[in-house]
């Protein structure tokens, strides 16, 4: 597989952890293809149901963290299509932090199906396949001092540094 394709197949999962971690619904859609489905633990379904159904789930959380970890990306024969999987943590956090429901990591692994657009890679189908889960409830501590502060919003770090440099 060339560079550039496992670059950015594996960029585009990237996006999407950064995505649903700062709420960016529009860009959490467009990673998919225009056709793009997800299976997820309680969801199965086109990419717009999907958006629809995080759109109503993550704000009921107080903020989540997608850690990617091993990550293999192989191109399909004609160079059209090609199947990773990434290896991942995802930390979630809410109120009341006593609360499992809201307060658990799980290790899982995204099952991608990718397909080579004009716009680049998308992704057509993804299994987000849980393999662990653990309570975390009661572990939050709070801050130790002032300090930058994650946001799930356009004023995260993040993008303010975007807007200034990009």
């Amino acid at each position: 597989m060339p560079d550039a394709d496992r670059r950015e197949i594996h960029d585009v999962v990237l996006r999407y952890c950064r995505a649903v971690d700062r709420l960016d619904f529009d860009g959490i859609r467009a990673v998919y293809a225009d056709d793009g489905v997800d299976h997820h633990t309680g969801f199965s379904g086109p990419a717009d149901d999907y958006v629809a159904w995080l759109r109503e789930l993550l704000p009921r959380l107080d903020g989540t963290m997608h850690l990617v970890g091993n990550h293999l990306a192989e191109l399909s024969a004609d160079g059209a299509e090609a199947v990773a999987e990434t290896y991942g943590t995802a930390v979630h956090w809410g109120t009341p932090s006593t609360d499992a429901r809201r307060n658990f990591t799980s290790g899982f692994r995204y099952v991608d199906h990718f397909v080579r657009t004009p716009a680049g890679w998308r992704i057509r189908e993804r299994w987000a396949v849980r393999e662990w889960t653990r309570s975390d409830a009661g572990r939050l501590l709070s801050p130790e001092g002032e300090g930058p502060r994650g946001r799930r919003d356009q004023e995260d770090p993040v993008f303010a540094l975007r807007r200034a440099v990009l």
